[in-house]
């Protein structure tokens, strides 16, 4: 029997989706449920003076309406993330004194409707005084206005590697500010929670969430109960992308609001409440400096740091550790050397956002090659090739200190240029430049490593032989997308011989599933796979002890064909006993668990080439080809790892072509609406040619390393260097992005002028 992993299997989840449909949380019926709607501030920092809830109260429909001193009284202030965070920062569930964004809550109604809320939030009358503000982590860091004056400084957290770069020797620096902009996570399904009391004191909360059982936790804790007193649901997510790594304070405070009305409440927060308040993702500026010598050899590399947190520090606040860890990237440069720092200011919080950190750190040390390139007339895949870290099986330790698990950085480039027949397409490029004309094209190479599975590194997984041949598998992992099933469902097929369609996966409920943690970083098949695969084996010798019981035989010598799924006396083809017939022998289940602890994270790596064509009369991007090396290890299923290549190469574009989100110097957000945020669309992408090399990793026995977000840490640079190349005959050296029509026809037109 061959084994199932490793082909291309479809989605068991899809056909689901597409005749019934998903269960979000807005399809949970709940009975005599109440809605929540927040009015929220208009102010970026201001002090509030007075909130007048009456002429809102008198609107029918409106059950109660919840300010900030109220809440207050009952839960104080929300529990930090990470508890080593600033005491001072934490955040109020509804403001009560001070607004540090535009979006913040600063009164809840619960009404019988959404409508009739929605009616009373826009009533309530709010006197601000308005407040100096911080717009972005530059001004930040001078401290001259401090959003938390008790604190003394607006930094929330510092970085710094042991070493700082020496640039004495280099015969050439190049040097580069790079802003990696503001971004939105823009899911298609907005943050959405639902709760009630039980009769015993319980809280059943649903949830639109990448973890429930760290929902299950923060919610215990808010409330000071035990986490048994907690159940959380997870049904279907309309995705994540790392927004929704946590449960926010408008959610949890959802509970508070049940009991005060003593019946279900539901939130669910519009697409320009999402826009506006729902945390943002990037938002790092970095000052890169690179040097080496005039031969292409790299040896120095200096990357410092400013990461915007925004109001209330989140995930984004150790993002800058993130970036230390990959600083080098691919390449052998033990001088090298970080600082980081996490500043707040007057915007929404930042979390992660796909990649979380390592992209930052790849599209600086990137650029910077390509700079580098430039600045010594070498073809820039030339200077990867001569700075690349070689084949390694065994850990490689970086010059920032992080240990590498196994790659092969010098194949994925050939693998890549070959692919691109790369010496044609710079034959090409330079007939276009001769021929003149208004079409500018440009090429542009990345090559990156990532980390996944960085974080988090337990989870849960079991799997239960039923007597009608069934198998019910559980997972702590919460999927919103990743096609989970199916993956979970083809490890227990190969290893148990049992056919796809008999396994039943079930996540996302902290009642059924013991325990889990948050589907971030890359790592459910790395680890919540390699918990199901350990949790087969020890239902296989379970089944082989029920055996030999009921073959009258030593338990040594029961052996299992997978083939048949059934098992034997070695020597003795019959009798056998199937799977079935074992778990129907006793009263007690026939169940494998697994508590899982990954030995370390994995290192994915790639590279990445683009073409682009510009419009020099309007400044247009297009992006014509996009080719793509991403090694994740052992591929289980390669149509869903494509699959997680493809989104995630989209969003990098996206990055570097389309996407930000912008305030003004007052702080107001001015890309609240997709009529002013463009989210990328097929209809700005090219076909990906995906080039498929896999180097499985010793640190888990699938081999599997993470590939949710390696498109996205390839395309960034890649598209990013493929502009410049683009507008380098103007003497453009560098753009901060995103590479919008309007920001390029204003450098060409610029360059023109001089």
């Amino acid at each position: 029997m061959s084994s199932i992993l490793g082909n291309r299997v479809q989605r068991v989840e899809d056909p689901r989706f597409l005749t019934v449909g998903g269960t979000y949380v807005e399809d949970v019926q709940l009975e005599n449920a109440a809605w929540v709607v927040y009015a929220r501030s208009p102010y970026a920092h201001a002090t509030i003076t007075a909130v007048d809830t009456s002429d809102a109260a008198e609107i029918p429909g409106v059950l109660a309406i919840v300010t900030g001193a109220d809440i207050h009284a009952e839960l104080g202030l929300s529990h930090h993330s990470v508890p080593t965070f600033p005491a001072t920062m934490r955040r109020p569930y509804i403001a009560h004194d001070i607004v540090r964004h535009v979006g913040q809550p600063v009164a809840a109604v619960i009404a019988e409707s959404r409508e009739a809320a929605t009616d009373a939030a826009n009533a309530i009358i709010i006197d601000y005084e308005p407040l100096p503000v911080v717009v972005g982590p530059e001004a930040s860091a001078t401290d001259e206005t401090l959003l938390y004056a008790e604190h003394g400084t607006n930094v929330a957290m510092t970085f710094k590697s042991a070493n700082t770069a020496d640039f004495s020797d280099c015969e050439v620096i190049v040097e580069a500010r790079i802003d990696n902009q503001r971004m939105t996570a823009a899911p298609i399904e907005c943050r959405s929670g639902a709760a009630y009391w039980t009769t015993d004191g319980r809280i059943v909360h649903y949830t639109a969430n990448q973890g429930a059982h760290p929902a299950r936790d923060a919610i215990a804790q808010a409330y000071g109960l035990e986490k048994s007193q907690v159940r959380v649901i997870v049904p279907d997510v309309g995705g994540g992308f790392g927004a929704k790594s946590r449960t926010y304070p408008e959610e949890v405070a959802l509970a508070h609001y049940s009991r005060l009305v003593g019946r279900p409440v539901r939130w669910t927060e519009t697409r320009s409440e999402n826009m506006v308040a729902m945390p943002h993702g990037r938002g790092q500026v970095q000052f890169a400096k690179l040097g080496g010598t005039r031969d292409g050899r790299i040896t120095a590399y200096q990357l410092d740091v400013l990461q915007d947190i925004g109001a209330y520090p989140l995930t984004g606040t150790v993002l800058p550790g993130m970036t230390m860890r990959m600083t080098t990237g691919c390449y052998h440069i033990p001088n090298v050397g970080f600082t980081g720092s996490s500043l707040v200011t007057n915007a929404a919080s930042v979390t992660a956002f796909r990649g979380a950190g390592r992209p930052e750190a790849a599209v600086a040390i990137e650029r910077l090659v390509d700079m580098f390139a430039a600045e010594i007339s070498m073809d820039p895949a030339e200077v990867r090739r001569l700075n690349l870290v070689p084949k390694f099986v065994e850990p490689y330790k970086t010059g920032i200190g992080a240990d590498y698990d196994v790659g092969d950085y010098p194949r994925a480039l050939e693998l890549l240029l070959d692919a691109a027949d790369y010496p044609a397409l710079r034959a090409q490029q330079a007939a276009v430049r001769a021929g003149g004309g208004n079409r500018l094209m440009g090429i542009g190479i990345s090559s990156y490593v990532e980390i996944t599975a960085g974080a988090n590194p337990d989870e849960f997984g079991s799997v239960e032989m039923l007597a009608d041949g069934r198998v019910r598998v559980l997972t702590g992992c919460t999927p919103y997308g990743q096609g989970h099933e199916t993956t979970l469902g083809m490890i227990v097929t190969d290893r148990l011989g049992v056919a796809l369609d008999s396994i039943e996966v079930i996540h996302g409920d902290t009642d059924l599933v013991r325990f889990g943690s948050l589907t971030v970083g890359s790592r459910s098949m790395q680890i919540g796979g390699a918990a199901i695969a350990a949790a087969t084996t020890t239902l296989i010798d379970l089944a082989k002890a029920r055996a030999a019981t009921l073959l009258e035989a030593a338990v040594e010598d029961i052996v299992f064909d997978r083939d048949s799924a059934r098992f034997n006396v070695i020597g003795s083809p019959q009798p056998s006993l199937g799977w079935g017939e074992l778990a129907g022998a006793e009263p007690a289940p026939l169940v494998g668990e697994c508590d899982y602890t990954a030995k370390s994270p994995t290192f994915p790596f790639g590279a990445h080439l683009s073409v682009v064509e510009i419009d020099a009369d309007t400044g247009k991007t297009t992006l014509v080809r996009h080719l793509a090396v991403d090694d994740a290890g052992t591929l289980l299923n390669p149509l869903l790892a494509d699959g997680q290549v493809h989104g995630g190469i989209a969003q990098g574009v996206a990055q570097a072509l389309l996407e930000e989100i912008v305030f003004d110097s007052d702080g107001n957000p001015l890309t609240t609406t997709f009529a002013d945020y463009p989210v990328i669309s097929a209809a700005e992408l090219p076909s990906f040619e995906l080039v498929h090399m896999e180097t499985p990793t010793w640190v888990n026995e699938l081999g599997a390393k993470g590939v949710g977000e390696s498109g996205t840490i390839g395309a960034i640079p890649a598209v990013y260097n493929a502009v410049l190349d683009a507008l380098a005959p103007l003497g453009i050296k560098h753009l901060a992005t995103p590479l919008t029509p309007q920001r390029v026809w204003e450098a060409m037109n610029e360059r023109s002028a001089r």
